[in-house]
């Protein structure tokens, strides 16, 4: 069906009251909406606050991750445990890994072997190199011998030749032999270094199949069962202080600058309802959360802590300022400009006032009226 001719036809009168009508609800509504009361400063006490969420974490909170792939074969340890520093939490299937350090580790104490007193490599090269020492010592003597008598004409310049070349290759033969010893040992100490890298890399491998805790803490809670399987990176435990909590709080960008370190907090948590607790600020961190434009702030509580139990919701308002016993209005009766309508005489009239602190629906006054002034305070009726 063609719908774009489907219009109602309008009586004369029905337009008429079709414009008619908007204004006259509109001057109802002004006429019925907007309201007048008149008000008196009031001396009370004032707090001006920021307000945060987030939750109660313990303290120096962590989580376990596995730095490896496999399957949980065995499970030491239980919700509720204290644990110390490399305690096992899980331990995973390590055929591979413990073949492998095997292989490394006995190719360590090979090496080792090479280089020991024992090591019959060395034993050959040090007897080579003992035999050529001995070979060139004959030989410088008989050259010495062969130099006197060459002097005295006892021999012929082709013996005394003999004897000096056979000198030269002992000598070669010694510094030859002396050479290869030096540069096997070189060779077996770096091979040794080798295995021993090696045997430590599969070392390491091989003890990253068994999860363990990174300090003294508390096990809140454990996410894997025997049998199941562990990817590379994925958390497994969750561990923290067993007493001690932190609260960790969101507060927005455009309060962050008014938050110090050492104000108080007024804590709210869903778990304990309406009871109120006190903590400090006691961390700031420069950083924003980009994804909700907030800045983390931590707290701890100051008296008791409201419950064991961690990750539960919390809603606080941080101290920025108090006063006792302050000049205060209703925040709806400030004008822009801060400036309140009064009644003198009879008449009203526009008075600057100057404030000073601000909560969510109360603003203190510090000069411009006083206590008797008739502040007109418009309300709205519904």
């Amino acid at each position: 069906m063609n719908m774009s001719h489907s219009f109602t036809t309008l009586s004369p009168i029905a337009k008429h009251m079709r414009k008619v009508l908007p204004q006259l609800l509109l001057c109802v509504g002004l006429l019925s909406c907007k309201q007048e009361s008149v008000v008196h400063p009031e001396r009370k006490d004032i707090i001006e606050a920021v307000y945060a969420s987030g939750s109660i974490i313990p303290k120096d909170e962590y989580m376990v991750n596995s730095l490896v792939l496999g399957t949980v074969v065995e499970k030491r340890v239980t919700e509720g445990d204290s644990v110390g520093a490399g305690t096992i939490l899980y331990v995973l299937r390590n055929t591979s890994p413990t073949d492998r350090y095997a292989a490394a580790q006995q190719a360590y104490q090979n090496a080792q072997a090479n280089l020991s007193e024992n090591s019959p490599i060395i034993a050959e090269l040090k007897i080579a190199a003992q035999n050529a020492e001995s070979k060139f010592r004959v030989d410088s003597l008989e050259l010495n011998r062969y130099k006197k008598l060459r002097a005295e004409g006892a021999i012929t310049a082709s013996q005394f030749d003999a004897i000096s070349n056979g000198y030269t290759i002992s000598d070669n033969m010694r510094r030859s032999a002396q050479e290869r010893l030096r540069l096997t040992l070189q060779d077996l100490r770096v091979a040794r270094a080798n295995a021993k890298s090696m045997m430590s890399a599969a070392g390491n491998d091989l003890d990253n199949y068994s999860i363990k805790s990174d300090g003294n803490g508390f096990v809140f809670q454990l996410f894997k069962e025997v049998g199941d399987a562990v990817r590379l990176g994925e958390q497994v435990a969750l561990l923290g202080a067993k007493s001690e909590r932190t609260i960790r709080l969101a507060v927005d960008q455009q309060d962050i600058e008014k938050v110090k370190v050492g104000q108080e907090v007024l804590v709210r948590t869903d778990v304990t309802g309406a009871d109120i607790h006190k903590a400090t600020i006691s961390k700031i961190y420069p950083v924003m959360n980009p994804a909700d434009q907030t800045f983390r702030v931590d707290a701890v509580f100051t008296d008791t802590i409201p419950t064991q139990f961690v990750h539960s919701s919390v809603e606080g308002n941080i101290i920025i300022k108090e006063k006792k016993n302050a000049l205060i209005i209703p925040r709806s009766a400030l004008l822009q400009g801060d400036s309140v309508k009064v009644k003198i005489d009879g008449e009203e009239k526009t008075v600057h006032v100057t404030t000073g602190i601000m909560s969510i629906d109360r603003v203190e006054i510090l000069s411009g009226i006083d206590e008797k002034a008739e502040i007109i305070e418009p309300t709205i009726k519904k």
